[in-house]
C-alpha cells in the first residue's frame, strides 16, 4: 500500500550539482543544487532550479552563463559547504579550495577539481514561483581523462555525489542491466 506524502518537491535520486558562475561584481562563485538535470537532447540542455534570493540567482542572469560541476564522492564536505552559506558572504570557493578555472566558452568559472563540468550559456530563465528555472545550452561537457572507459564516460570512475530528500548523500551501486536492451526481453 503506497502512502501520501503530500505534494513536495521530491524526485530520486537527486544530483548533487555545484553552479558556478561570476557574482555582479565578476567575482568566481558556486552554489550546491540537487534540483536539476538533462532537459533537451537538441539543442543538448540542462535545468537547475534556483530560488530568486540566491547569489547565484543574480550572477546567472547577469553573466547570462553558468557551469555545472559535479563533485564525487569524495568531495562531500566541500559540496555540503557550497550548499550551506552565501558567497555574498565569504569566498566559499577559496574556503573549499577548489581550484577555479576561466571557461573559454561561457562567461562562467567551472571548478577544475570536478571530475565532470558542463558549461552553459543561459537559454531560457523560467519564473516557477519560489524559484526560477535557468535552462542552459550545452556548449561543451568536460571530463577528466581517468574517468573514460573506451571513450565513454563511466559512472563508476565519475562516482557523483548524490543527495537524498532525507538530507544525506549517497553514491551509486552496482550495474544492473544494459538500457534500451533488458526490455527487449518483453517484446
Amino acid at each position: 500500500m503506497k502512502i501520501s506524502l503530500g505534494a513536495k518537491p521530491l524526485a530520486l535520486p537527486m544530483p548533487t550539482f555545484l553552479v558556478a558562475c561570476y557574482d555582479i561584481n565578476l567575482k568566481p562563485n558556486a552554489m550546491a543544487v540537487a534540483w536539476g538535470g538533462v532537459v533537451c537532447g537538441q539543442p543538448p540542455c540542462l535545468g537547475v532550479a534556483i530560488n530568486h534570493s540566491r547569489h547565484t540567482h543574480e550572477g546567472i542572469l547577469k553573466n547570462k552563463a553558468f557551469t555545472v560541476n559535479v563533485p564525487k564522492t569524495s568531495q562531500s564536505t566541500e559540496a555540503d559547504y557550497l550548499g550551506m552559506f552565501s558567497g555574498r558572504d565569504r569566498d566559499k570557493l577559496e574556503r573549499a579550495k577548489f581550484t577555479v578555472i576561466k571557461s573559454e566558452l561561457v562567461n562562467a568559472p567551472y571548478l577544475d577539481d570536478c571530475p565532470l563540468v558542463i558549461e552553459c550559456e543561459l537559454a531560457h530563465n523560467i519564473d516557477l514561483g519560489s524559484h526560477a528555472l535557468f535552462v542552459g545550452q550545452i556548449l561543451d561537457v568536460k571530463a577528466n581523462e581517468n574517468t573514460l572507459t573506451d571513450g565513454v564516460l563511466d559512472i563508476g570512475k565519475v562516482d557523483p555525489l548524490i543527495y537524498s530528500d532525507s538530507r544525506e548523500y549517497y553514491k551509486v551501486g552496482s550495474f544492473v542491466a544494459k538500457a534500451f536492451s533488458v526490455g527487449k526481453s518483453l517484446k
